[in-house]
């Protein structure tokens, strides 16, 4: 192996012995092993895998180690040489443990699930794979429709991963203690909250080749973490060897999040909102800069200017902060929650800002809840502060989106290029960089049921901006549609699709999220071999259609979600959940801590009384 180190780039993305790597001297422990299907710098950024990894090595009886998509340089000479893609803390092949779990973040990395289990010399199918073979688990925001690679996985962990993961270990360590075979530990895994084992299912389908129904052996329904403050969280975690993509000590201040932006999937599938308390912010701030060394400390949350103790936090933290020379950043903050006091974390180079949408009218329609007044005050308080670039990031494409809507992003510009004339505080240039994604309709949203714009469509709407943001001082860049097109096309697929994953990269892709390896040629290949229609997939599904994904519970009520989406083709905008209960469903268990709040305030049951905007009771709105 350390040959092989010689002959690749960025060698110490293979080499393990990262600063605090736990001890691996378990030798009688269950051995398990997290896979991230993308390089080590990405997979290396996400807090999720820190928690998990760290959590496993703490238990006495179980050894966790970790391995990412080596990069085709090193995947290509592991074949050449035939050996076995390996962990990085003990060098062990994939095939030598008990347990391989998939991270899956995002529908592009598909091909390199199966570009690492060839690699590792484990059949792609879990019906191919008897008790030699680990048991292969996966979850991940794509576990939440996760039938296009359902057959190649044992078993799914849909939600929040801490408790569903132990669970599934431990049971594990009790099935092979007592000589069971996978199959009847996967028959107890089935009764687990959050898990999912896809032999469990049948699908059956209508003619026109859309799903008629399932028949569940095991209810299933998303695994929540019901104590966030409690929660297992590292403070001593491993830093990489090689610069991250986010190369920083990460605090996570709140799961959920109450704004109801009617396409964004993780607002409605990490609810209920569960808050962290500001002393244990602090308390595992403090310890991250102590046991890392790191120079920045994100505070990080789906919509982090919510939290409503962020000031506290701040302040608190700050002289901790300067004394260690290190630096207290914030995401990108949203218009309506820019404020002065949280302006100097969020400064670097530049201001970013996600308006989504050109007007006031498509911004109501996608419950974006910003309004005309709230872009000026943040741009104002911005270009007040001495910024001079600006990210703009809006969306292209979405539901009812007309060309009038498209040229409001240039106003939105012009706008921007006024303000800053008027409040300018330095001599430099003002430079905007807009960018303009491609709308990709997901599960669990209220737009789940809307099709993606054709091809031709937004190329329109793309060169419309194209000539309207011709100036100077101004750049403008847009995604290539065929990769949204594919990212669609697996967020609300089923598991015919997993045919053509294979077909796909068995021609050669893989790191499709790479724009460098993106072959579209190919892709199109194998969806014309698979015989698959993907206007199943892309097109609008009527209200009474039986989705992919409408087998489990997601705790977020269908009846709801239709309703926004109703209410969106009427423009009606709901209000944020702090400002009154939804009735969404996520509070069915009593675990919605924001709702809980009101419920306190109010004295009522949350959910009985409707927003200001709505006078609509949470049974109305489809509350579970």
């Amino acid at each position: 192996m350390k040959d092989l180190l010689l002959k690749v780039n960025k060698p110490a993305r293979y080499s393990g012995g990262e600063y605090n790597t736990p001890s691996m001297n378990k030798p009688d422990a269950l051995k398990v092993c997290l896979c991230f299907p993308d390089v080590y710098e990405v997979g290396m950024s996400n807090l999720g895998i820190k928690i998990l990894y760290h959590m496993l090595n703490e238990q006495p009886d179980i050894r966790c180690e970790r391995c990412f998509a080596p990069w085709p340089d090193m995947g290509g000479l592991l074949r050449e040489e035939k050996l076995p893609l390996s962990s990085l803390e003990t060098k062990t092949p994939l095939k030598g443990f008990d347990i391989v779990g998939f991270s899956v973040q995002y529908e592009l990395c598909y091909t390199n699930l199966l570009y690492m289990l060839e690699l590792a010399g484990i059949p792609f199918y879990s019906a191919e794979r008897g008790e030699e073979y680990p048991l292969i688990v996966s979850g991940g925001p794509c576990a939440l429709n996760c039938e296009p690679i359902a057959p190649f996985f044992d078993l799914f962990m849909i939600g929040d991963g801490e408790e569903s993961l132990m669970a599934v270990c431990k049971l594990y360590e009790q099935c092979r203690a007592e000589g069971k075979s996978k199959r009847e530990y996967l028959e107890q895994a089935a009764r687990i909250e959050g898990v999912y084992v896809p032999a469990f299912v049948d699908v059956s389908y209508r003619e026109d080749g859309r799903i008629q129904g399932f028949d569940v052996k095991y209810p299933i329904r998303r695994a929540v973490v019901r104590d966030l403050d409690a929660a297992y969280f590292p403070t001593a975690q491993i830093v990489p060897n090689v610069e991250a993509v986010h190369d920083r000590g990460t605090v996570e201040l709140f799961r959920g999040c109450s704004r109801g932006c009617r396409f964004c999937q993780a607002c409605f599938t990490y609810r209920p909102i569960r808050e962290r308390k500001p002393d244990t912010i602090v308390r595992q701030c403090k310890d991250i800069i102590l046991q890392t060394g790191y120079g920045d400390i994100g505070m990080s949350s789906l919509s982090t200017g919510d939290y409503p103790y962020l000031k506290q936090v701040v302040r608190e933290m700050k002289p901790f902060a300067e004394k260690h020379r290190v630096n207290l950043s914030l995401p990108s903050m949203r218009a309506d929650s820019f404020q002065d006091e949280f302006a100097f974390l969020a400064k670097k180079s530049s201001l970013t800002f996600a308006p989504e949408a050109g007007t006031q009218r498509l911004r109501d329609v996608i419950n974006k809840n910003i309004t005309e007044a709230d872009i000026e005050s943040c741009l104002t308080a911005a270009f007040q502060l001495g910024y001079s670039t600006v990210k703009l990031y809006f969306m292209l494409g979405l539901p009812t989106e007309t060309d009038e809507d498209v040229l409001g992003i240039a106003e939105i510009v012009e706008k921007c290029k006024r303000l800053f004339r008027e409040h300018r505080t330095n001599k430099k240039e003002l430079r905007i960089s807009v960018s303009a994604s491609t709308f990709v309709p997901k599960p669990f949203t209220p737009f789940q049921w809307e099709p993606q714009d054709t091809r031709e469509n937004l190329a329109r709407k793309q060169q419309l901006l194209i000539g309207a943001l011709r100036q100077r001082g101004v750049s403008f860049a847009w995604s290539d549609y065929f990769t949204a097109y594919l990212e669609a096309v697996f967020a609300r697929g089923d598991r015919r699709l997993a045919d053509t994953v294979v077909r796909a990269y068995r021609k050669g892709c893989m790191f499709d999220g790479w724009t460098e390896y993106f072959r579209e040629d190919l892709w199109r290949e194998a969806i014309a071999e698979s015989g698959v229609d993907t206007e199943l997939y892309t097109g609008r599904h009527g209200f009474d259609d039986v989705l992919p994904w409408d087998y489990f519970d997601s705790r977020i009520s269908k009846k709801y979600l239709r309703r926004e989406c109703e209410l969106a083709y009427r423009g009606e905008v709901t209000p944020d959940c702090r400002k009154g209960c939804r009735g969404c469903g996520a509070n069915a268990d009593g675990l919605c801590e924001v709702a809980n709040a009101l419920k306190s305030k109010a004295g009522a049951e949350p959910g009985t009384e409707a927003g200001p905007a709505e006078g609509r009771t949470a049974e109305e709105n489809g509350s579970c």
